[in-house]
């Protein structure tokens, strides 16, 4: 760890100490400089800047503890040795408290003890200014961490702004319909997504998301699947004489869509249109779980239904499966997140368990708050959405 090539300034007023000493390092791979006096050693070392100083204690001009002091004055970070004949406690005590690497009493019968210490102290100096490397790049890692999160946190406030502003106004009624929704993310952006709204004048059309993966990317494809139905709506618009607009259909060109564009997501979803002069609801499934909760005269039970996610298959093919609409009822929609809520040793009992919390609730959006306890969520391994559409319920 140390370097055998390094510098080492050796100050002592005996001439014959200052030789044999040179000596011996030199064979030992070192670098010497030499010096007579303590101030004479000082000029030497602003000079030269050793890696390590070997100085006697008492000497002329500037002795031994004057000289540390001095060198300390200059920030160095050059160790000192001290090797003097001057055995006395104090000094000692002294030496070591300015900061001396080793203290060693003179006469030195065995040279190596002087470069053990030598190898030490170069060996310490070694590691202070690795640990010193080491902090700077941690420092200037963590600079950068926190910049990037900093960056990180401006893009997902923005996506959230963006998702939170594309989600449909809660709860919104329109011709005796009522809607509401809450979506919980397991992280700070969601991967589940709901919408409505009016198809034409006596037609209403909404759905439920849930895109496989969470965070960010999966955020990406609730904007996509949001410009994907609005443009979908748009070009059955554009000949002023809108077509059959069924859920089917649109889970088909969803699925198209998230194929082409390779982005490795597959969505699960619930999609329908309620016709309000024929009172039918026409929806479509598209490999969600769990199904659709009706509530109706107290009971809650769920609607029938089944198909392939979208996203994953080519020739994926959409069924379109139609109810009438009690007088007075409420539709629940719920991402699969909601299971993990549920008590239950599988996925049948958990499915078993929904209907009478549904039932429990009332069907309505509060009523399922407080029954799944939402306000009081902890950390979420999946996003969570709801969508409760109603009609005179009471």
């Amino acid at each position: 760890m140390h370097k055998t090539s390094a510098t080492l300034l050796l100050i002592d007023d005996d001439e014959v100490v200052r030789a044999s000493i040179a000596a011996y390092l030199e064979d030992s791979g070192f670098n010497i400089l030499l010096a007579s006096n303590g101030l004479q050693g000082l000029e030497v070392f602003e000079r030269e800047r050793p890696d390590l100083v070997i100085c006697d204690l008492r000497m002329p001009q500037v002795d031994g503890l004057e000289l540390i002091r001095r060198i300390n004055a200059l920030e160095a970070c050059a160790p000192i040795i001290v090797v003097s004949g001057a055995g006395v406690m104090t000094d000692v005590v002294e030496a070591l408290r300015l900061g001396a690497a080793d203290y060693l009493i003179k006469p030195l019968e065995d040279l190596a003890v002087l470069e053990h210490s030598v190898h030490r102290a170069l060996d310490r100096v070694h590691l202070r200014q690795e640990n010193e490397r080491y902090r700077e790049k941690l420092e200037t890692a963590n600079r950068e961490l926190q910049a990037s999160l900093h960056l990180l946190q401006e893009d997902q406030n923005a996506g959230r702004q963006v998702q939170m502003n594309m989600l449909p106004v809660t709860p919104w009624e329109d011709e005796g319909l009522s809607f509401a929704h809450q979506i919980i993310p397991s992280l700070y952006l969601s991967g589940d997504f709901v919408d409505y709204f009016r198809v034409d004048e006596h037609r209403v059309a909404f759905y439920l998301a849930d895109v496989s993966g969470h965070g960010a990317s999966s955020a990406f494809v609730t904007v996509l699947l949001k410009f994907m139905t609005t443009r979908l709506l748009y070009e059955s618009r554009r000949n002023g004489m809108l077509p059959e607009f069924k859920p089917s259909d649109v889970l088909g060109h969803i699925n198209r869509g998230l194929i082409n564009c390779k982005l490795g997501k597959h969505v699960t979803m619930l999609g329908g249109v309620i016709d309000e002069q024929t009172n039918r609801l026409t929806y479509s499934i598209g490999g969600h779980l769990p199904l659709p909760v009706m509530y109706t005269g107290g009971q809650a039970y769920y609607l029938e239904g089944r198909g392939l996610p979208v996203g994953l298959f080519k020739e994926a093919d959409y069924t379109n499966l139609e109810i009438d609409l009690p007088e007075s009822f409420s539709l629940t929609l719920l991402s699969d997140g909601i299971l993990d809520l549920l008590a239950g040793d599988n996925l049948q009992e958990k499915e078993a368990l929904l209907p009478k919390l549904v039932s429990e609730a009332g069907g309505t959006l509060d009523g399922l708050r407080s029954v799944f306890g939402l306000a009081s969520l902890a950390e979420m391994p999946d996003d969570i959405a709801l969508l409760v559409l109603s009609r005179n319920l009471a």
